[in-house]
């Protein structure tokens, strides 16, 4: 339920390579659930091992919004693969959030891209982002307690 969540966010923003993982994650865990429940050992085997991959991209992701090291949340050839325009739904629609237009638009700014300011969020969007991503990582972490 915490993917489809995360992945209907992500299609808001337009960020391809996170709908892209959300949606193999998704088929991944169906797979893991017929092979527990049909006990098939390969489909356990494969899910345990996108499951290492799985942590792997919410640590990146997370390092990614919180721009560790070279990372720039910026840029828009990671997770969008330059494709469109990236930016997380949550930066103009987060908890408290106040979206303002800046007129005229400046010179560099395509012109099928609104240029705006966000002010007084209570949170954030890099956190919210954070904050899926660390989620994914503790339920990912859980099912190998079981």
């Amino acid at each position: 339920v915490s993917v489809l969540e995360r992945q209907i966010f992500d299609f808001l923003g337009y960020q391809w390579a996170p709908i892209l993982a959300n949606f193999i994650h998704i088929i991944i865990v169906i797979l893991g659930l017929f092979g527990t429940i049909q006990y098939r050992p390969r489909y356990i085997t494969g899910y345990a091992v996108w499951l290492v991959l799985w942590v792997t991209w919410n640590v990146f992701v997370i390092c990614f919004y919180l721009e560790a090291g070279d990372l720039s949340k910026e840029t828009d050839l990671i997770l969008t693969f330059n494709i469109s325009m990236h930016r997380s739904w949550w930066m103009e629609n987060g908890p408290g959030c106040t979206v303002t237009s800046v007129t005229p638009a400046p010179d560099w700014a395509p012109e099928d891209h609104r240029y705006i300011t966000v002010s007084g969020c209570l949170l954030e969007y890099q956190y919210i982002e954070v904050a899926h991503s660390s989620l994914q990582i503790f339920l990912a972490v859980s099912v190998y307690k079981y």
